[in-house]
């Protein structure tokens, strides 16, 4: 390597594995140029940044350095805050100022806000707000932009609106950044408010709106904020497919996707596993198979994360013969979603054994299973009476893979003993669980009580169940309940009508959770569908008579209960 200073930083951009880079360290070191603060500057931030495994050495050159400045202290805080562990970041900060007396400027609290925005702390943000505003950094507009990203990574809606109001000019991105905190509250209101004020909008700010009103559940604002943009890109593309299939909404996705190959607009990574996983949801086999043949003409098929949707569409839509022969043709490594989407194909199917074999084979390449296979691997053995197996696998899953079971993976023991006949064993199980069962796994024991005849058992499940009839009777008194039984469009008895509304899932989870909550703790449910109006009011009423704090997750948004009001403020 030649020692002028002009090819050693050359070298030094061109380095891309930790290997090169040390053989520029040990040239710079060489030639003296390792003295020099740009270079030295230069080769702490590409090690940083620039290189995914090269972190660890970036701290060791910093710790080593004669004389760091805060430009190198700044290179490292911001490594570690968009590393996976991002704490550490927090610890470089501090160290900033302590270990090398640096006083730290706007790029410091900066990278440190993105640490503890990724930390979700508010406790570590609030702090770093107050050690801005005391170095004086009250107006600058880089902290302050960071400042309303942190809070709105933690759901602090009312403080980034604050920060957000107190800037003088605010430019377009922290226009942006308000945005975002909005939405991740779930103020849909409030970011379209924003929204309209806004003295200019750039493609980032549309491409924010139409996210957050997707994930939000507001499918016909997106739909219109995407009709107005005066310009898109696949990521705007890409997000209406994909809210569009995660919302049900499969012709709509499909539609979508022919637009976007009309217009000519580059399909992506994302447009494609999106259109897919509306394949796989809908069961759209005949369209699946279409886009099987263009992600191979137009040489797509190199993509790990197509494979993958592609294996899982062919799973979902009956072909388990066509998804083996996707997963045994996939040109790049396998990963672990590649093992997890063919073995709940082959649970899917009825094919215990072969999943158990998958699983065999997988273990022996060296991929780590994670408890979402387990789930799948339970599911392959209860639905095909492999009992012993199951217990088995349960145990290794422990034991052998130190990953603790959830509660889906204690659903699938429960069913497991059930569908085999065990019911003792699946009673004994449920009731010795370390954590609550919830009502779904009641609900499955009790069918299968019902399922082979033990008339006994089933009524101790149902006394497992009574919880329920006990707050709604204190509801009616207390709050002024009145089930909505008109919303039940079946032709059945009133008080038929009354059972059938009371035993929505989320109503037996709160049950449980009220009997089994500790003091001061929220309780959380998540659900598949959207939460009905009656489900709705019983939370408001349970949050006030019980005074406990409910968050609830449906297909589309949040709602959190406190004090007998809704997050929402019954606009869902």
């Amino acid at each position: 390597m030649n020692n002028s200073l002009p090819l050693c930083l050359s070298y030094l951009t061109h380095a891309k594995t930790l290997t090169s880079i040390k053989q520029v360290h040990a040239n710079l070191l060489k030639t003296g140029f390792h003295a020099d603060r740009l270079v030295a500057g230069r080769l702490l931030l590409h090690c940083a940044t620039a290189l995914s495994d090269s972190l660890d050495y970036a701290c060791s050159l910093l710790r080593h350095a004669p004389d760091p400045d805060v430009f190198m202290c700044n290179a490292v805080i911001r490594g570690l805050a968009e590393s996976e562990n991002p704490g550490k970041a927090i610890s470089a900060f501090v160290e900033t100022r302590r270990d090398f007396g640096l006083p730290p400027d706007s790029y410091s609290f900066a990278f440190a806000l993105k640490a503890a925005a990724n930390l979700r702390s508010f406790r570590v943000g609030t702090q770093l707000h107050c050690q801005a505003l005391s170095h004086g950094f009250d107006s600058h507009l880089y902290v302050g932009t960071t400042l309303i990203s942190m809070y709105g990574e933690c759901r602090c809606v009312g403080l980034a609106r604050k920060v957000f109001d107190e800037m003088r000019e605010p430019n377009v991105v922290a226009w942006n950044a308000v945005l975002t905190a909005c939405l991740r509250g779930e103020d849909v209101k409030g970011a379209t408010d924003l929204f309209d004020l806004m003295p200019f909008k750039n493609l980032t700010s549309w491409n924010v709106m139409l996210a957050g009103c997707m994930k939000s559940g507001e499918v016909e604002l997106a739909r219109k904020a995407f009709s107005e943009m005066p310009m898109k890109d696949g990521v705007s593309w890409s997000t209406m497919i994909v809210g569009f299939s995660q919302k049900g909404y499969f012709d709509e996705a499909f539609g979508h996707f022919r637009e976007l190959r009309r217009v000519g607009m580059t399909l992506n990574e994302v447009s494609l596993t999106g259109v897919l996983s509306a394949c796989a949801q809908a069961g759209a086999f005949e369209f699946g198979k279409i886009l099987h043949g263009f992600l191979e003409r137009a040489g797509f098929l190199w993509m790990v994360s197509v494979n993958n949707a592609l294996l899982d569409t062919y799973a979902k839509c009956g072909d388990i013969a066509m998804a083996g022969l996707v997963f045994e043709r996939m040109p790049q490594k396998r990963t672990i979603v590649s093992w997890t989407s063919l073995l709940a194909g082959l649970a899917m199917h009825g094919h215990g054994d072969e999943a158990i074999q998958l699983f065999h084979e997988m273990a022996s390449t060296g991929v780590m299973p994670d408890g979402i296979i387990f789930i799948s691997l339970l599911y392959a053995c209860s639905h095909t009476g492999l009992v012993k197996e199951g217990c088995t696998y349960f145990d290794e899953m422990r034991n052998v893979y130190n990953i603790e079971p959830s509660i889906e993976h204690y659903g699938c023991m429960v069913d497991l003993y059930g569908r085999a006949g065990q019911l003792r064993k699946a009673y004994e199980f449920a009731c010795q669980m370390p954590i609550p069962a919830n009502a779904i796994i009641w609900r499955t024991l009790l069918g299968a009580c019902s399922f082979y005849g033990n008339i006994e058992l089933a009524e101790k499940v149902k006394l497992k169940l009574s919880e329920l009839k006990e707050i709604m009777l204190r509801l009616r008194l207390e709050g002024g309940y009145a089930p909505e039984v008109g919303k039940v469009l079946y032709d059945i008895e009133e008080e038929e009508k009354e059972d059938s509304i009371s035993s929505h899932s989320e109503k037996l989870a709160v049950a449980f959770g009220i009997g089994r909550l500790c003091k001061g703790k929220k309780i959380r449910v998540v659900k598949n569908l959207r939460i009905c109006r009656d489900c709705h009011v019983m939370m408001k009423l349970i949050s006030d008579v019980y005074n406990v704090e409910i968050v609830v997750r449906d297909r589309s948004r949040f709602h959190s209960f406190k004090d007998g009001f809704c997050s929402c403020r019954d606009y869902w």
